[in-house]
């Protein structure tokens, strides 16, 4: 993997140049474009409706802005084929077959772990390869797949990752809170979330909090006041948050309602409490909430063509209340459009090999280029400490990419607004 890939300089002269054309909002000739378009038909799978819809629109958003300019970059030509999976992990498979039976020649997706394992047996089965955008338990790679590759980090990456920026958080804020109460989904990614920290975390001398106790919950209940209840009464100064979006705010209205103000509420790399929905649901609320996820470098050129192309596909909207869904999701499409490149192919099998030898340092999100390792996992993806200040996401840390200082401990939640 450490080897240029044949054509590889090639294909990076050709990203300079396509990114300057798009930049400064040219197009190549027609002529030209035709001469070196090729296409290939992307079955893109996101949960659109049932309690992880919100995300899963998220996600689309990357998805669609991407056959343009990607056009541009690689002269590939993209045609989505999308499919909705209805949150729910039977209907993932069968949506996936669907999608390889109507003619989709690559599987992008699914945002959820239990639907990407069950989408990689699929595409292992039919021989069509599979980038997973976002999806965390380490079972998806670790199972000898030849055809699955994940550009997004493994439970254990993304929680060691989180919890090294709680370090950074305390040490930056000079505090040092004494005991931590773990809140968490109880579905495939809270569950692998939970097992990872509970590896991870004693081996950890560097953090100064004891975690008292966990609480596990339905990601999809209506009523989280009992939860809330007991953590409250474990006396946590802080909470440990493993959530989704509508749980996550479900908890802070609970909180509120039962006057219960923690420190602070910290994620160790889970969505939810950086998406736009959380910010109009909550108002004040939302705010000073710390999420250490994998997030976008405002400061890398694609970013800039990518956000461009989304403000003209979504004028009302702004990318960064989606900035892990849609560069995610606009990386994968972008591996996809890579490997059509250099290998000149929509065959399954020669489609995955040229997957497996991709190596993609213009990147929009934090960490090194993108390779896959011999299981399909790039590791070498970083977090950042994201916090809401002023209803938006901020990042506060590292320090070179921060916008703004970390607060902690954060005001109680009456003296917000």
């Amino acid at each position: 993997m450490s080897e240029t890939p044949e054509g590889l300089n090639d294909s990076r002269r050709n990203f300079g140049k396509a990114v300057a054309g798009v930049a400064a909002g040219t197009a190549l000739s027609p002529a030209i474009v035709r001469a070196q378009t090729s296409k290939v038909k992307v079955g893109v799978l996101l949960p659109k409706s049932g309690y992880l819809a919100q995300l899963g629109q998220s996600c689309q958003r990357g998805a669609d802005v991407a056959p343009e300019v990607l056009r541009e970059m690689y002269g590939v030509d993209i045609e989505l084929m999308n499919a909705d999976f209805e949150s729910n992990v039977d209907q993932a498979r069968a949506r996936a077959e669907k999608l390889i039976n109507d003619g989709a020649q690559v599987l992008v997706g699914p945002f959820e772990s239990g639907a990407a394992a069950a989408i990689a047996q699929v595409a292992e089965q039919r021989k069509v390869p599979f980038v997973v955008n976002i999806a965390a338990a380490p079972q998806i790679t670790e199972q000898g797949y030849k055809y699955t590759f994940r550009n997004f980090p493994t439970s254990v990456e993304l929680i060691r990752n989180g919890l090294g920026l709680f370090r950074d958080i305390f040490q930056a804020t000079q505090t040092a809170p004494r005991t931590c109460i773990l809140m968490h989904a109880n579905d495939t990614f809270g569950l692998a979330n939970r097992r990872a920290i509970d590896a991870i975390f004693p081996t950890l001398n560097y953090l100064p909090f004891k975690i008292v106790d966990s609480i596990s919950y339905d990601p999809a209940a209506r009523d989280l006041s009992v939860e809330v209840a007991k953590a409250k009464a474990s006396g946590a100064e802080i909470v440990m948050m493993v959530c989704r979006l509508n749980d996550a705010i479900l908890l802070v209205r609970e909180m509120v309602k039962q006057r219960w103000s923690p420190q602070g509420l910290m994620s160790p790399g889970s969505p939810g409490m950086y998406e736009e929905p959380f910010y109009k649901a909550l108002g004040k609320y939302s705010e000073y909430a710390i999420s250490n996820v994998p997030w976008y470098n405002p400061k890398a050129k694609l970013t800039g063509i990518v956000e461009k192309a989304f403000d003209k596909r979504f004028p009302k909207d702004k990318m960064m209340f989606h900035a892990l869904n849609v560069g995610f999701t606009f990386e994968a499409m972008m591996v996809v459009a890579d490997a059509v490149k250099r290998s000149r192919s929509t065959d399954g099998t020669a489609l995955a090999e040229a997957i497996r030898q991709t190596n993609i340092s213009e990147r929009m999100m934090l960490g090194g280029p993108i390779r896959f390792n011999a299981k399909g996992q790039n590791t070498e993806i970083a977090s950042a400490a994201v916090q809401n200040r002023n209803l938006r996401p901020t990042v506060v840390l590292p320090k070179d990419t921060a916008e703004l200082a970390p607060v902690f401990p954060v005001p109680d939640w009456s003296r917000r607004g």
